[in-house]
Protein backbone atom coordinates (compact mmCIF):
# COMPACT_ATOMS: atom_id res chain seq x y z
CA UNK A 1 0.00 0.00 0.00
CA UNK A 2 1.23 3.48 -0.89
CA UNK A 3 0.74 5.91 1.98
CA UNK A 4 2.45 9.08 0.84
CA UNK A 5 0.10 11.39 -1.08
CA UNK A 6 2.67 12.33 -3.73
CA UNK A 7 3.66 8.74 -4.34
CA UNK A 8 -0.01 7.77 -4.69
CA UNK A 9 -0.57 10.70 -7.06
CA UNK A 10 2.39 9.60 -9.19
CA UNK A 11 1.08 6.02 -9.28
CA UNK A 12 -2.28 7.26 -10.60
CA UNK A 13 -0.50 9.17 -13.39
CA UNK A 14 1.58 6.13 -14.33
CA UNK A 15 -1.50 3.88 -14.29
CA UNK A 16 -3.42 6.26 -16.56
CA UNK A 17 -0.73 6.25 -19.25
CA UNK A 18 0.14 2.54 -18.93
CA UNK A 19 -3.35 1.11 -18.40
CA UNK A 20 -2.43 -2.44 -19.41
CA UNK A 21 -0.26 -2.91 -16.32
CA UNK A 22 -1.59 -4.76 -13.29
CA UNK A 23 -1.84 -3.03 -9.91
CA UNK A 24 1.39 -4.61 -8.57
CA UNK A 25 3.21 -3.67 -11.80
CA UNK A 26 2.00 -0.06 -11.60
CA UNK A 27 2.89 0.14 -7.90
CA UNK A 28 6.37 -1.19 -8.54
CA UNK A 29 6.99 1.07 -11.53
CA UNK A 30 5.70 4.16 -9.74
CA UNK A 31 7.72 3.38 -6.62
CA UNK A 32 10.92 2.75 -8.56
CA UNK A 33 10.63 5.87 -10.77
CA UNK A 34 9.53 8.12 -7.87
CA UNK A 35 12.41 6.88 -5.75
CA UNK A 36 14.89 7.46 -8.58
CA UNK A 37 13.81 11.07 -8.99
CA UNK A 38 13.93 11.74 -5.25
CA UNK A 39 17.33 10.09 -4.68
CA UNK A 40 19.00 10.73 -8.04
CA UNK A 41 19.90 7.06 -8.19
CA UNK A 42 18.72 3.72 -9.57
CA UNK A 43 20.32 1.83 -6.67
CA UNK A 44 17.84 -0.54 -5.02
CA UNK A 45 19.47 0.18 -1.66
CA UNK A 46 19.02 3.94 -1.91
CA UNK A 47 15.53 3.77 -3.37
CA UNK A 48 14.27 1.21 -0.86
CA UNK A 49 15.77 3.11 2.07
CA UNK A 50 14.10 6.33 0.92
CA UNK A 51 10.71 4.76 0.17
CA UNK A 52 10.68 2.92 3.52
CA UNK A 53 10.99 6.23 5.33
CA UNK A 54 8.50 7.95 3.05
CA UNK A 55 5.96 5.13 3.20
CA UNK A 56 6.63 4.20 6.86
CA UNK A 57 7.64 0.61 6.10
CA UNK A 58 10.59 -1.61 6.88
CA UNK A 59 13.36 -1.15 4.35
CA UNK A 60 13.70 -4.91 3.77
CA UNK A 61 9.98 -5.10 2.92
CA UNK A 62 10.31 -2.34 0.33
CA UNK A 63 13.53 -3.81 -1.03
CA UNK A 64 11.92 -7.22 -1.56
CA UNK A 65 8.93 -5.64 -3.32
CA UNK A 66 11.16 -3.61 -5.62
CA UNK A 67 13.30 -6.65 -6.33
CA UNK A 68 10.32 -8.85 -7.21
CA UNK A 69 9.08 -6.17 -9.62
CA UNK A 70 11.99 -6.78 -12.01
CA UNK A 71 12.48 -10.51 -11.41
CA UNK A 72 11.46 -13.32 -13.77
CA UNK A 73 8.38 -15.33 -12.83
CA UNK A 74 10.34 -18.50 -12.04
CA UNK A 75 12.34 -16.72 -9.32
CA UNK A 76 9.29 -15.45 -7.43
CA UNK A 77 7.40 -17.10 -4.61
CA UNK A 78 3.73 -18.06 -4.69
CA UNK A 79 1.40 -19.74 -7.14
CA UNK A 80 0.25 -16.71 -9.15
CA UNK A 81 3.67 -15.75 -10.40
CA UNK A 82 4.02 -13.43 -13.39
CA UNK A 83 6.65 -11.18 -14.90
CA UNK A 84 6.53 -7.77 -16.50
CA UNK A 85 6.76 -7.79 -20.31
CA UNK A 86 8.65 -4.57 -20.98
CA UNK A 87 8.09 -4.67 -24.75
CA UNK A 88 4.35 -4.14 -24.21
CA UNK A 89 5.17 -0.81 -22.56
CA UNK A 90 7.11 0.68 -25.47
CA UNK A 91 4.14 1.88 -27.54
CA UNK A 92 2.18 3.26 -24.53
CA UNK A 93 5.32 5.06 -23.37
CA UNK A 94 5.74 6.73 -26.76
CA UNK A 95 2.03 7.64 -26.84
CA UNK A 96 2.43 9.20 -23.39
CA UNK A 97 5.20 11.41 -24.80
CA UNK A 98 3.13 12.40 -27.83
CA UNK A 99 0.17 13.29 -25.60
CA UNK A 100 2.33 16.02 -24.06
CA UNK A 101 4.12 17.05 -27.27
CA UNK A 102 3.17 20.71 -27.81
CA UNK A 103 4.26 21.72 -31.29
CA UNK A 104 2.62 23.20 -34.35
CA UNK A 105 4.65 20.82 -36.50
CA UNK A 106 3.94 17.10 -36.55
CA UNK A 107 7.62 16.34 -36.73
CA UNK A 108 9.37 13.86 -34.44
CA UNK A 109 13.12 13.15 -34.26
CA UNK A 110 14.17 9.72 -32.99
CA UNK A 111 17.70 8.55 -32.32
CA UNK A 112 19.13 5.05 -32.08
CA UNK A 113 22.44 4.06 -30.56
CA UNK A 114 24.14 1.64 -28.17
CA UNK A 115 25.81 2.05 -24.82
CA UNK A 116 27.83 -0.34 -22.65
CA UNK A 117 28.30 -1.05 -18.98
CA UNK A 118 31.79 -2.52 -19.18
CA UNK A 119 31.60 -6.14 -20.27
CA UNK A 120 28.35 -6.58 -18.37
CA UNK A 121 25.67 -5.13 -20.67
CA UNK A 122 25.19 -3.71 -24.13
CA UNK A 123 22.03 -1.62 -24.50
CA UNK A 124 20.43 -1.10 -27.90
CA UNK A 125 18.02 1.79 -27.49
CA UNK A 126 15.70 4.09 -29.38
CA UNK A 127 15.00 7.55 -27.96
CA UNK A 128 12.81 10.58 -28.61
CA UNK A 129 15.25 13.47 -29.06
CA UNK A 130 14.14 16.51 -27.13
CA UNK A 131 15.91 19.85 -26.57
CA UNK A 132 19.41 18.39 -26.33
CA UNK A 133 18.20 15.44 -24.22
CA UNK A 134 16.66 12.06 -24.98
CA UNK A 135 13.82 9.94 -23.60
CA UNK A 136 14.16 6.14 -24.03
CA UNK A 137 11.07 4.56 -25.60
CA UNK A 138 12.33 1.11 -26.69
CA UNK A 139 15.41 -0.91 -25.78
CA UNK A 140 17.02 -4.32 -25.74
CA UNK A 141 19.72 -5.26 -23.24
CA UNK A 142 22.10 -8.13 -23.96
CA UNK A 143 25.19 -9.46 -22.28
CA UNK A 144 28.20 -7.37 -23.20
CA UNK A 145 30.02 -10.49 -24.37
CA UNK A 146 27.07 -11.92 -26.31
CA UNK A 147 27.86 -12.80 -29.91
CA UNK A 148 25.50 -12.61 -32.85
CA UNK A 149 23.72 -10.10 -35.05
CA UNK A 150 21.86 -7.11 -33.65
CA UNK A 151 19.54 -7.09 -36.66
CA UNK A 152 16.71 -9.13 -35.03
CA UNK A 153 16.81 -6.92 -31.95
CA UNK A 154 16.54 -3.66 -33.90
CA UNK A 155 13.79 -5.12 -36.05
CA UNK A 156 11.69 -6.04 -33.00
CA UNK A 157 12.25 -2.63 -31.41
CA UNK A 158 10.97 -0.84 -34.51
CA UNK A 159 8.02 -3.19 -34.84
CA UNK A 160 7.03 -2.58 -31.22
CA UNK A 161 6.42 1.08 -32.07
CA UNK A 162 4.86 0.76 -35.51
CA UNK A 163 1.35 1.83 -34.44
CA UNK A 164 2.32 4.34 -31.76
CA UNK A 165 2.79 7.39 -34.00
CA UNK A 166 -0.07 8.81 -36.11
CA UNK A 167 0.51 8.29 -39.85
CA UNK A 168 0.38 12.04 -40.61
CA UNK A 169 3.51 12.70 -38.54
CA UNK A 170 6.94 12.99 -40.14
CA UNK A 171 9.37 10.80 -38.20
CA UNK A 172 13.12 11.17 -38.68
CA UNK A 173 15.40 8.39 -37.37
CA UNK A 174 19.01 9.39 -36.81
CA UNK A 175 21.98 7.07 -36.33
CA UNK A 176 25.74 7.47 -36.32
CA UNK A 177 28.18 5.76 -38.69
CA UNK A 178 28.73 2.66 -36.58
CA UNK A 179 25.11 1.54 -36.96
CA UNK A 180 24.62 2.00 -40.71
CA UNK A 181 23.26 -1.02 -42.58
CA UNK A 182 21.12 -1.32 -45.69
CA UNK A 183 18.59 -3.49 -43.80
CA UNK A 184 18.30 -0.78 -41.13
CA UNK A 185 17.50 1.76 -43.86
CA UNK A 186 14.80 -0.59 -45.20
CA UNK A 187 13.32 -1.35 -41.76
CA UNK A 188 12.85 2.36 -41.08
CA UNK A 189 11.28 3.01 -44.49
CA UNK A 190 8.89 0.09 -43.97
CA UNK A 191 7.31 2.02 -41.09
CA UNK A 192 6.86 5.09 -43.32
CA UNK A 193 9.50 6.80 -41.23
CA UNK A 194 12.56 8.48 -42.72
CA UNK A 195 16.10 7.17 -42.13
CA UNK A 196 18.73 9.83 -41.54
CA UNK A 197 21.84 7.70 -41.26
CA UNK A 198 25.40 8.93 -41.28
CA UNK A 199 27.87 6.90 -43.34
CA UNK A 200 31.64 6.75 -43.58
CA UNK A 201 33.38 8.57 -46.41
CA UNK A 202 35.04 5.35 -47.58
CA UNK A 203 33.26 3.76 -50.54
CA UNK A 204 31.75 4.95 -53.77
CA UNK A 205 28.54 6.50 -55.08
CA UNK A 206 26.87 7.06 -58.42
CA UNK A 207 24.75 10.10 -59.19
CA UNK A 208 21.41 9.10 -60.65
CA UNK A 209 21.50 9.22 -64.44
CA UNK A 210 25.28 8.88 -64.64
CA UNK A 211 27.46 5.80 -65.21
CA UNK A 212 30.56 6.99 -63.40
CA UNK A 213 31.23 5.78 -59.87
CA UNK A 214 32.83 8.40 -57.63
CA UNK A 215 34.64 8.17 -54.30
CA UNK A 216 32.50 9.39 -51.39
CA UNK A 217 35.23 11.58 -49.96
CA UNK A 218 35.03 13.74 -53.11
CA UNK A 219 31.39 14.77 -52.58
CA UNK A 220 32.47 17.85 -50.64
CA UNK A 221 36.24 18.15 -51.12
CA UNK A 222 36.74 21.18 -48.86
CA UNK A 223 35.29 22.86 -45.80
CA UNK A 224 32.47 25.32 -46.33
CA UNK A 225 30.86 23.16 -49.02
CA UNK A 226 27.62 21.20 -49.22
CA UNK A 227 25.89 18.93 -51.73
CA UNK A 228 22.68 16.93 -52.08
CA UNK A 229 21.22 14.68 -54.76
CA UNK A 230 19.78 11.32 -55.76
CA UNK A 231 22.47 8.62 -55.79
CA UNK A 232 23.26 4.96 -55.50
CA UNK A 233 25.70 4.38 -52.66
CA UNK A 234 28.11 1.43 -52.54
CA UNK A 235 28.78 -1.09 -55.30
CA UNK A 236 28.70 -4.21 -53.11
CA UNK A 237 25.39 -3.56 -51.35
CA UNK A 238 23.87 -0.76 -53.46
CA UNK A 239 21.45 1.65 -51.81
CA UNK A 240 19.23 3.95 -53.86
CA UNK A 241 18.79 7.03 -51.74
CA UNK A 242 19.30 10.75 -51.31
CA UNK A 243 22.78 11.75 -50.22
CA UNK A 244 23.26 14.90 -48.14
CA UNK A 245 26.81 16.15 -47.55
CA UNK A 246 28.24 19.07 -45.61
CA UNK A 247 31.68 20.00 -44.32
CA UNK A 248 31.89 22.78 -41.74
CA UNK A 249 34.94 24.59 -40.47
CA UNK A 250 36.50 22.89 -37.46
CA UNK A 251 35.57 19.34 -38.49
CA UNK A 252 38.08 16.71 -39.60
CA UNK A 253 35.58 15.14 -42.02
CA UNK A 254 32.22 16.05 -43.59
CA UNK A 255 28.81 14.77 -42.61
CA UNK A 256 27.50 12.27 -45.17
CA UNK A 257 23.84 11.39 -44.60
CA UNK A 258 21.66 8.92 -46.52
CA UNK A 259 17.88 9.30 -46.43
CA UNK A 260 14.77 8.50 -48.45
CA UNK A 261 13.58 12.13 -48.43
CA UNK A 262 13.73 14.27 -51.53
CA UNK A 263 16.92 16.39 -51.53
CA UNK A 264 14.97 19.61 -51.05
CA UNK A 265 12.88 18.16 -48.20
CA UNK A 266 15.70 17.07 -45.90
CA UNK A 267 18.04 19.42 -44.07
CA UNK A 268 21.40 17.94 -43.13
CA UNK A 269 21.46 20.09 -40.00
CA UNK A 270 18.78 17.79 -38.53
CA UNK A 271 21.60 15.37 -37.85
CA UNK A 272 22.88 17.75 -35.18
CA UNK A 273 19.95 16.62 -33.01
CA UNK A 274 21.60 13.21 -32.60
CA UNK A 275 23.86 14.63 -29.89
CA UNK A 276 20.79 14.41 -27.64
CA UNK A 277 21.12 10.65 -27.32
CA UNK A 278 24.66 11.00 -26.01
CA UNK A 279 23.43 13.53 -23.46
CA UNK A 280 20.60 11.11 -22.65
CA UNK A 281 23.06 8.32 -21.84
CA UNK A 282 24.89 10.76 -19.57
CA UNK A 283 21.62 11.53 -17.78
CA UNK A 284 20.95 7.82 -17.29
CA UNK A 285 24.46 7.35 -15.94
CA UNK A 286 26.56 10.00 -14.20
CA UNK A 287 24.24 13.04 -14.25
CA UNK A 288 21.07 11.28 -13.21
CA UNK A 289 20.29 7.71 -12.31
CA UNK A 290 23.85 6.41 -11.78
CA UNK A 291 23.03 3.32 -13.80
CA UNK A 292 26.69 2.79 -14.70
CA UNK A 293 27.12 1.62 -11.09
CA UNK A 294 24.44 -1.07 -11.34
CA UNK A 295 25.13 -4.42 -9.74
CA UNK A 296 22.58 -6.22 -11.86
CA UNK A 297 23.97 -9.00 -14.01
CA UNK A 298 20.80 -10.37 -15.62
CA UNK A 299 19.73 -8.62 -18.87
CA UNK A 300 16.01 -9.29 -18.30
CA UNK A 301 16.06 -7.62 -14.91
CA UNK A 302 18.04 -4.72 -16.34
CA UNK A 303 15.47 -4.30 -19.13
CA UNK A 304 12.68 -3.90 -16.59
CA UNK A 305 14.68 -1.45 -14.54
CA UNK A 306 15.18 0.61 -17.70
CA UNK A 307 11.38 1.07 -17.84
CA UNK A 308 11.56 2.86 -14.50
CA UNK A 309 14.53 4.86 -15.81
CA UNK A 310 12.54 5.86 -18.91
CA UNK A 311 9.49 6.94 -16.88
CA UNK A 312 11.66 8.89 -14.42
CA UNK A 313 13.43 10.61 -17.32
CA UNK A 314 10.14 11.52 -18.95
CA UNK A 315 8.81 13.04 -15.74
CA UNK A 316 12.02 15.00 -15.19
CA UNK A 317 12.13 16.47 -18.70
CA UNK A 318 8.47 17.51 -18.69
CA UNK A 319 9.18 19.55 -15.57
CA UNK A 320 12.56 20.79 -16.77
CA UNK A 321 11.07 22.33 -19.91
CA UNK A 322 10.86 26.09 -19.58
CA UNK A 323 7.88 27.00 -21.75
CA UNK A 324 8.87 30.67 -21.61
CA UNK A 325 11.91 29.85 -23.75
CA UNK A 326 9.86 28.31 -26.56
CA UNK A 327 10.22 28.76 -29.50
CA UNK A 328 12.93 31.41 -29.75
CA UNK A 329 15.55 29.67 -27.64
CA UNK A 330 18.15 27.70 -29.52
CA UNK A 331 18.32 23.94 -29.24
CA UNK A 332 22.07 24.45 -29.30
CA UNK A 333 22.18 25.68 -25.70
CA UNK A 334 23.00 22.17 -24.52
CA UNK A 335 25.49 21.31 -27.29
CA UNK A 336 29.25 21.81 -27.21
CA UNK A 337 30.13 25.27 -28.51
CA UNK A 338 32.06 23.74 -31.41
CA UNK A 339 29.28 21.37 -32.46
CA UNK A 340 27.68 23.70 -35.01
CA UNK A 341 30.17 26.20 -36.39
CA UNK A 342 27.57 27.73 -38.71
CA UNK A 343 24.58 28.20 -36.44
CA UNK A 344 21.15 28.82 -37.97
CA UNK A 345 19.90 32.37 -38.00
CA UNK A 346 16.26 31.40 -37.54
CA UNK A 347 16.61 30.80 -33.79
CA UNK A 348 18.03 32.85 -30.96
CA UNK A 349 20.62 31.35 -28.66
CA UNK A 350 20.13 31.59 -24.90
CA UNK A 351 22.37 30.73 -22.00
CA UNK A 352 21.36 27.88 -19.71
CA UNK A 353 23.51 27.12 -16.68
CA UNK A 354 22.21 23.56 -16.23
CA UNK A 355 20.54 21.06 -18.53
CA UNK A 356 16.79 20.67 -18.77
CA UNK A 357 17.18 17.28 -17.11
CA UNK A 358 18.93 18.65 -14.01
CA UNK A 359 16.57 21.60 -13.96
CA UNK A 360 13.68 19.16 -13.83
CA UNK A 361 15.19 17.17 -10.96
CA UNK A 362 15.65 20.29 -8.85
CA UNK A 363 12.20 21.64 -9.69
CA UNK A 364 10.38 18.41 -8.79
CA UNK A 365 11.99 18.25 -5.35
CA UNK A 366 11.39 21.96 -4.71
CA UNK A 367 7.74 21.72 -5.81
CA UNK A 368 7.03 18.78 -3.50
CA UNK A 369 8.76 20.46 -0.56
CA UNK A 370 6.60 23.52 -1.21
CA UNK A 371 3.47 21.41 -1.30
CA UNK A 372 2.70 22.06 -4.96
CA UNK A 373 2.18 18.40 -5.80
CA UNK A 374 3.10 16.64 -9.02
CA UNK A 375 2.79 18.69 -12.19
CA UNK A 376 3.88 17.62 -15.67
CA UNK A 377 4.34 20.80 -17.69
CA UNK A 378 4.44 19.04 -21.03
CA UNK A 379 7.04 18.82 -23.76
CA UNK A 380 7.79 21.87 -25.89
CA UNK A 381 10.22 20.90 -28.67
CA UNK A 382 12.21 23.42 -30.63
CA UNK A 383 11.45 23.73 -34.36
CA UNK A 384 13.62 21.62 -36.70
CA UNK A 385 17.00 23.31 -37.20
CA UNK A 386 17.57 25.07 -40.51
CA UNK A 387 20.90 25.29 -42.33
CA UNK A 388 22.57 28.63 -42.79
CA UNK A 389 23.75 29.53 -46.26
CA UNK A 390 26.74 27.53 -47.45
CA UNK A 391 28.54 27.01 -50.75
CA UNK A 392 27.18 24.13 -52.84
CA UNK A 393 29.46 21.83 -54.79
CA UNK A 394 27.87 21.16 -58.15
CA UNK A 395 30.54 18.82 -59.46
Amino acid sequence: MLRNQYLKEWARIVSYHLPHLSLPEVTGLATWSFGMVMTGSSSITRVSQFISRLNQEKSNTVRQRLKEWYQDANTKKGEKRSELDVTECFAPLLKWILSMWHSEEKWLPLGIDTTNIGQNFTVLSLHVLYRGCAIPVAWKIVKGTEKGSWKPHWHKLFQSLKDAIPPDWQVIVLADRGLYADWLFSDICALNWHPFLRINHQGTFQIRGEKEWRVLDTVVPATGMSWSGFVTCFKTHPLNCTLLARWDEGYQAPWLIVTDLEPELGDILWYSLRIGIECGYRDIKSDGWQWHKTRLTDPNRAQRLWLAIAVATLWTLTVGSDINQHPLSSFTDQLPSHHLPNKPTTVQETVRQISGFLQGLLTIVADLLNGKGICLNGLFPFPPPVSSSITFNSS
